[in-house]
């Protein structure tokens, strides 16, 4: 069978010297044959960042900033996006939007579009893009770019109602989506599948993430930690004394975190708890929480880092993919109580930085927090501190770096990127 030649590459890009069809260009089962290219010395690939959705400040949107660094001179697009954010955090990127944006309510309501998803990142026209770079929890990697294009995809999670989690995500919805889901999920689980085979190379946040890339695209993929802002964790400011004693949790009440063991295990202990946060979770939290628990609601980056700073530890009993929270405790020198799941598992050294437990109920927790009271004195905040380090930017942006190196990619300013 005749092979197809190489795609076109654009001016802007140069060939790698060794042969296209050499074995080691095609590093996973996608399959079509693809150049690698890199900058020309004093030129910068024309590259484009494509997030799900820019509305809140939460891991993607931090991993997004980092990239932009990276790329200064990156296109940015979303489904829909607020301005106001993106005016604060991507301040000298053009932003492009897809037609999900000029719907109804979109700016609230844009969930409720994600069947015409699938739809939207194929009509975003990206031909005059040599790099794409898809940053991937909700719909994105699924843009079509030009033949002689590179696409890599920053993998936060596959999409967790779609696949692993999708029954829980059910159970919660109302009667007209339960009802709606299995054949709406059905038609986008083949979508996303589809999507993944257009994508040249993946990175994934965590080994958890990569495992679950291999399980359903069977692709193979990069492990590079999500940014962490180390050094504005580490400067705390002062301890608050009333919450020395006390417990934290720190995040969205929603039920993968599964807030709800962190409220039974303070009352059955009778520890104090300080719970940051809102979400569909906060009444029914409220309503199962004794005396000992605090809740401050949505607060303000100030009071999380002072709990961070002041709490006796940070309890962690959901499974998450990377989970920035424990990275931040930890940064601030609080110790964590993380269930042994997920991505917890690769930042919190069991009996070094915190403890790690087995079970994902309140009496399992519970336990945990007994475990920990028995060691607790052993625990060095300056080591702790220095544990958070190895998920810097600084280390985000090495490892990037590299990634990128490895499929033909040169940064005009990776000499300038930190050491």
């Amino acid at each position: 069978m005749r092979r197809t030649t190489a795609p076109r590459i654009l001016p802007e890009i140069a060939v790698s010297r060794r042969d296209p069809m050499q074995a080691e260009n095609f590093p996973d089962a996608a399959g079509a044959s693809r150049v690698y290219a890199k900058a020309l010395g004093g030129k910068s690939l024309r590259t484009a960042i494509v997030h799900y959705w820019l509305v809140s400040e939460r891991g993607g949107e931090k991993v997004v900033r980092a990239l932009c660094d990276l790329f200064p001179d990156a296109v940015l697009f979303a489904h829909v996006a607020d301005k106001s954010l993106t005016d604060r955090l991507f301040r000298g990127h053009e932003v492009r939007t897809s037609f999900i944006s000029k719907l109804p309510f979109a700016e609230r309501a844009y969930k409720a579009y994600l069947p015409l998803m699938p739809l939207a990142l194929e009509e975003i026209d990206l031909s005059e893009f040599d790099l794409v770079i898809s940053s991937e929890s909700g719909p994105a990697k699924g843009v079509i770019p030009s033949p002689g294009a590179l696409h890599i995809c920053y993998c936060h999670s596959p999409m967790r109602y779609l696949w692993d989690q999708r029954h829980l995500y059910r159970s919660q919805a109302n009667a007209l989506t339960r009802f709606a889901m299995p054949f709406l999920a059905h038609y986008m689980r083949q979508w996303d599948v589809s999507a993944a085979a257009r994508v040249d190379a993946f990175a994934a946040n965590s080994g958890f993430v990569a495992s679950r890339i291999r399980k359903y695209y069977r692709r193979e993929s990069d492990v590079i930690h999500p940014p962490v802002d180390i050094e504005r964790f580490q400067n705390a400011g002062p301890q608050k004394e009333e919450w020395r004693d006390a417990y934290l949790w720190v995040g969205q009440i929603t039920a993968y975190k599964n807030p709800l063991a962190a409220v039974e295990a303070a009352n059955k202990l009778r520890r104090k708890l300080i719970v940051i946060g809102d979400g569909e979770l906060r009444d029914q939290m409220k309503a199962r929480a004794g005396d000992t628990v605090t809740f401050l609601g949505r607060a303000s980056d100030e009071t999380v880092l002072q709990a961070y700073a002041s709490c006796r530890a940070l309890v962690f009993p959901g499974e998450e993919d990377f989970g920035i929270t424990p990275v931040e405790a930890m940064a601030a020198g609080a110790p964590v109580i993380a269930l042994n799941q997920g991505g917890a598992r690769e930042t919190v050294i069991d009996g070094a930085t915190g403890v790690l437990y087995e079970g994902t109920t309140g009496d399992d927790l519970s336990r945990a927090m007994l475990r920990f009271e028995e060691a607790e004195s052993g625990f060095c905040k300056d080591e702790i501190r220095a544990h958070a380090e190895s998920f810097s930017l600084a280390s985000f942006r090495r490892a990037m770096s590299a990634f990128l190196r490895r499929h033909g990619v040169t940064l005009a300013n990776e000499g300038a990127a930190p050491q």
